[in-house]
């Protein structure tokens, strides 16, 4: 028997509860015949105000996936679309790769994580060695991506962390702000530019950057959803995301 609306493929998609993001930019990227089945993992709207801080809200949300991921999978989905990034980077690629283990024991089914859909990105794209990455977090975060990109080959020339002082105000973060930091950061050193922070809304602007810096400009949210629907064959190009929905 074959899901009415998802007849080509069932998506779990897990976040954060305090996540504005994530739902509806993955929900713009769904092809005819895939359906989001959005699961919250309950986080409370911490203050983040030191590497301290940051890294206990972070462990938090850690914590609730297990719960989330039972949830989401009452509706029986075919592959889980994780909508959270921080976690999956910790301790480099071993950490990642024992991270997206665990959370598949749990579900019994294959699930795409935000670090690694990075990297496969990358090397879709082809010809990237330095990059410059942009985040909501604290350094210390932005420590443990440099570290997770290291281990993959990918050097980090440049990066800058936002800070955001609480959860929600990462979906507050605007565009002129990101376009500003990414200016920043750009140079003729960089191969590719990095978003990390799938409730920092880049998505779409991702798309147009590229366009005006004529260079790769990879968003989290739409590495990962790329990296599920072509890992199960779903080959539609979709516009307004940039090169790896419209080309690849």
């Amino acid at each position: 028997m074959t899901d009415i609306l998802g007849y080509r493929a069932k998506f779990g998609v897990l976040g954060p509860s305090t996540n504005t993001t994530v739902q509806p930019e993955m929900d713009e990227m769904r092809p005819a015949g895939v359906t989001n089945h959005y699961s919250r993992i309950i986080v409370d709207n911490a203050n983040a105000l030191s590497d301290e801080t940051f890294l206990k809200g972070t462990a938090l949300i850690d914590q609730g996936t297990v719960d989330a991921v039972r949830g989401v999978m009452t509706c029986a989905p075919d592959y889980l679309v994780m909508g959270m990034s921080a976690i999956t980077f910790y301790g480099g690629a071993k950490g990642a790769e024992q991270w997206q283990s665990n959370i598949e024991e749990v579900a019994g089914v294959k699930s795409f994580i935000g670090s690694v859909s990075v990297v496969e990105a990358f090397k879709a794209i082809g010809g990237i060695k330095k990059v410059a990455f942009l985040s909501p977090y604290y350094p210390v975060a932005n420590t443990e991506v440099r570290n997770f990109l290291s281990d993959y080959g990918f050097e980090t020339v440049a990066d800058h962390p936002f800070r955001a002082p609480t959860w929600t105000a990462i979906a507050e973060i605007t565009h002129k702000q990101v376009r500003e930091v990414v200016e920043q950061m750009n140079d003729d050193n960089v191969d590719a530019i990095l978003q990390v922070g799938t409730n920092l809304c880049m998505a779409r602007l991702a798309g147009r950057l590229e366009q005006e810096l004529n260079k790769p400009v990879v968003a989290i949210n739409t590495a990962t959803y790329w990296h599920a629907l072509r890992a199960n064959g779903i080959t539609d190009k979709v516009s307004g995301f940039g090169r790896l929905l419209e080309e690849l």
